[in-house]
């Protein structure tokens, strides 16, 4: 089977949809089919490996176009065309007009709503959609135009799913793949001193950072290491002057050097106002570092066994999610160092076979 990943993003770029679609590409590929990456690409370089077509990324809309004809070239004779990004993918894909595939969109966030969080908006997803005006209403015409060229929606959350069966009459089939559980290098931590914080992914408006930097800045003895980059980093940073040395900014680590991040810090903390499914935390855990995460999250139970979800809206709240952390670590750390979860990279990408194979 030939199947074309399309992706806004790839690795060397960071974001749970560049890990995503790496792992599933190598893992379909491992079942024997043919597999194509289409992304963008901002240091507009030609990719040499033919199994990753890159697309520079220009100027908007003239963009879409770019990757609607790269979508032509490799996908005209595929099987699946799978989106995982429902404005720069998805338009892309109605663009092209292919005939022979079938279309599929995964959609694990929310274009809209994160372009509303970046302005300065503090509703949750859930909220959010609850909240009726002449701007939402366009935006759903916006989506539902997209989605009517698609023949299956797969979620990454039920969370989502329900937003979606609730705001749209007209949702395409659709059903529910979770991220998988990766498999890490487990060990217990022990609580160091200072108490080291870790936030890894991108700077931008929806993660709440701005609140995280507030309440390390009113912690004594805490630091926090902000792995990542993006739109925020410059305000982040000069927000987080006068805590000197006790905030650092880290570019973006893979592979074994993500793994030591890990191992040199005592918590991760995802403050987002909504994390729909943060695979970093996955990672984390995964490698035996507690996570704290944000209360409205589309992490089911299952997979977000032995995090501490709270409330993390404003740095009060954040203050005292750490300080309970703190005192009760030993307990946790230990939970989530013998915590094994099984749903690796087969399980999924097994799960998307049988949904390819659907006629």
């Amino acid at each position: 089977m030939k199947i074309v990943l399309a992706t806004g993003i790839y690795p060397p770029d960071i974001g749970g949809p560049a890990t995503y679609v790496k792992q599933l590409a190598e893992e379909l590929r491992q079942g024997g089919n043919e597999v194509v990456v289409v992304t963008y690409d901002k240091k507009n370089e030609r990719s040499e490996d033919r199994k990753i077509e890159r697309v520079s990324i220009g100027l908007p809309v003239l963009r879409w176009f770019k990757y609607a004809k790269a979508l032509k070239k490799v996908g005209s004779d595929a099987d699946i065309v799978y989106a995982f990004s429902s404005i720069s993918c998805g338009i892309p894909v109605k663009i092209a007009r292919l005939k022979k595939p079938r279309k599929i969109l995964r959609l694990g966030g929310d274009f809209f709503w994160e372009r509303y969080t970046a302005l300065g908006g503090g509703l949750g997803l859930g909220g959010w959609y609850g909240k009726r005006s002449k701007v939402f209403g366009c935006r759903l015409s916006v989506v539902g135009w997209i989605l009517k060229n698609f023949d299956h929606v797969v979620f990454s959350t039920e969370f989502q799913q329900k937003l979606y069966q609730e705001n749209f009459k007209k949702l395409p089939s659709h059903s529910v793949i979770e991220n998988a559980v990766p498999e890490g290098h487990t060990e217990i931590h022990v609580k160091r001193e200072p108490f080291s914080l870790l936030f890894m992914g991108r700077l931008v408006g929806f993660k709440n950072l701005k609140s995280l930097v507030e309440a390390v800045k009113q912690m004594a003895n805490v630091r926090l290491t902000l792995v990542g980059d993006g739109p925020k980093k410059k305000e982040l940073m000069k927000l987080a002057g006068s805590a000197g040395t006790r905030i650092m900014f880290v570019s973006p680590v893979h592979g074994e050097e993500k793994i030591k991040v890990f191992a040199g810090h005592d918590l991760m903390v995802i403050p987002s106002i909504t994390e729909i499914s943060p695979n970093v935390a996955l990672e984390a855990r995964a490698n035996g570092l507690p996570v704290l995460l944000t209360e409205e999250t589309g992490l089911s139970p299952a997979l977000s066994e032995a995090m501490v979800l709270r409330n993390l809206s404003t740095p009060e709240d954040i203050i005292n999610a750490i300080k309970e952390m703190q005192e009760n670590y030993s307990d946790i750390a230990d939970v989530t160092g013998n915590l094994t979860l099984k749903r690796g990279w087969k399980e999924v990408a097994e799960e998307h076979m049988n949904l390819f194979n659907e006629s």
